[in-house]
């Protein structure tokens, strides 16, 4: 196996506790979306997979392995009053507004990250929100000075579980795929590595997914 030279990590659910800090967020903009109207509230919360009677991402939520823009699209189709652009930008925007009281870091995350940096080992990020959120969330962190790559679904680089992402990370820190690590708690991330042909796909039980 060659030797690592960079870890990509998705953010939510390998980086930050998913559910902890995401269910407040969808709620709020649920809330937001459906004027009050509780039942309707519910409604667009079951369609991306959030229940929200029991405050749990259900397997396979959109919420959980897709990006802004597919939950957007999900929830204008009950909203007649709002379009799938609305709502993405209403979305991006609550997560902007996210702070350090308001994201669950994982257990031990900055000693882990500066760990692996003085091992001198590139760090990047991959996720399925915006790439602007990507780096407000781990600037409220503390963390942002570790990674050297930050991609976003809206920064061109394709989606995951398509290779796009890992693949400008190994670009960026001027490496072959094979000589990193993809991290990540679903199959989309997972998938991701696989696809750029990266060292190893290492899944985490940081997230809603089980080991299974």
């Amino acid at each position: 196996m060659a030797t690592i030279k960079g870890i990509l990590f998705d953010k939510d659910g390998t980086l930050i506790d998913f559910t902890a800090t995401w269910r407040d967020a969808i709620e709020k903009i649920a809330m937001e979306l459906s004027g009050g109207d509780r039942e309707l509230t519910l409604s667009l919360c079951d369609a991306v997979g959030y229940d929200m009677r029991t405050q749990v991402f259900l397997p396979g939520s959109p919420v959980v392995a897709g990006s802004v823009d597919m939950v957007a699209e999900l929830m204008a189709s009950i909203l007649p009053k709002w379009s799938a652009a609305e709502i993405e930008k209403l979305a991006n925007r609550t997560a902007l507004e996210l702070g350090a009281d308001d994201l669950a870091p994982a257990p031990r995350l900055k000693e882990t990250l500066v760990a692996l940096r003085n091992m001198g080992l590139h760090l990047g990020v991959a996720t399925h929100d915006a790439e602007a959120t990507a780096h407000a969330n781990l600037i409220a962190l503390g963390v942002a000075d570790q990674f050297s790559f930050v991609a976003g679904y809206d920064s061109g680089h394709g989606h995951k579980p398509g290779p796009g992402m890992p693949n400008a990370f190994a670009a960026a820190i001027g490496v072959h795929p094979s000589e990193t690590v993809m991290v990540g708690d679903s199959v989309h991330d997972l998938g991701a590595g696989r696809a750029a042909g990266c060292a190893l796909s290492v899944g985490v039980l940081t997230g809603p997914a089980t080991e299974a």
